[in-house]
């Protein structure tokens, strides 16, 4: 039980994270490239299209931490974006260079995507043995 909860804490620390991300750079994307002292792009649906999805990705996390058994199947989408964006800005970062706006995510989003695993492992390892863990 207390796997549980710590799991639903997590994901409701992501949903508030990710909600968070999405709100900002759909609310007000001229801020934040400009505190970021990124140059924006040539057109704010670039940006605003993103946020959406944050926004709807962090009302999926909300739906795990309200249950994370019954909704375990939905973590793998959480884990992929997680490991999507890493992928990118990680490349970009060792290979070409990347504004440094985009790093300290990409280490949020690395640490998350590694718990994210981690939860789904315990929770599937629970489902089968009717006990917490592996």
């Amino acid at each position: 039980m207390k796997t549980t909860r710590s799991i639903s804490a997590l994901f409701l620390i992501a949903a508030l994270y990710d909600g968070g991300l999405g709100a900002a750079f759909l609310l007000a994307p001229a801020l934040v490239y400009r505190l970021g002292d990124v140059t924006p792009p040539n057109h704010w649906a670039y940006v605003q299209f993103p946020a959406a999805l944050l926004l709807i990705f962090a009302l999926m996390f909300v739906a795990i931490a309200r249950d994370p058994i019954k909704n375990r199947g939905m973590i793998i989408y959480g884990f992929l974006l997680k490991l999507s964006y890493c992928g990118i800005v990680f490349w970009y970062w060792f290979s070409a260079g990347i504004p440094d706006l985009w790093k300290p995510f990409a280490a949020i989003d690395l640490v998350m995507g590694a718990l994210f695993g981690w939860s789904y492992w315990v929770l599937g390892a629970w489902s089968e043995t009717g006990s917490p863990g592996p």
